[in-house]
């Protein structure tokens, strides 16, 4: 097995904005929340501000195509959450203070050219190094880090797999 190049991260305490959807491609459904909620306050204008999290909520089932997808975007620590929009369409946003937690950290590039492969592949990948490393297996929220990067040739998005870990 070639060696992977994974890096360990103490991700710190943060306040996130949340998204939730749920179906065949809750993916989409989230991510669209997301764009509504943060794209008119400036959120998405620099890529890298404002931290993009993603993971399965709930996980699928066997012989179901539904599932959830929570998509998580950092904002400051002083952010209260408002009642104005968050009823309205595209809004549906929740407030959530994430514990932070110690990762082994796997950079996918250009997952979305083959999503169903790539991406479990990946945790795959990064679950088995674990195995073999001096970490085990921690308790807290795996993530899906959405990067989006210029440098690609389609100015495409890039993950950072987050495993938890602990020592």
């Amino acid at each position: 097995m070639e060696k992977l190049n994974v890096r360990i991260v103490r991700l710190e305490p943060q306040r996130v904005a949340s998204f939730h959807g749920f179906g065949s491609q809750p993916e989409e459904q989230a991510l669209e929340k997301l764009k509504a909620w943060a794209g008119p306050r400036g959120y998405l204008d620099n890529p890298g501000e404002h931290r993009i999290f993603g993971f399965n909520n709930p996980d699928p089932m066997p012989g179901s195509p539904d599932y959830g997808y929570e998509f998580w975007i950092t904002v400051d620590s002083e952010f209260e959450q408002g009642g104005v929009t968050e009823g309205k369409p595209g809004g549906e946003m929740h407030l959530q203070d994430f514990p932070g937690g110690l990762y082994a950290v796997l950079r996918l590039v250009d997952p979305f050219a083959a999503p169903y492969e790539m991406i479990p592949g990946g945790w795959k990948q990064l679950v088995m190094w674990a195995e073999d490393s001096r970490y085990q297996l921690g308790s807290h929220q795996y993530l899906e880090e959405h990067l989006f990067t210029e440098v690609m040739p389609s100015g495409g998005w890039s993950m950072d797999l987050y495993l938890p870990v602990k020592e």
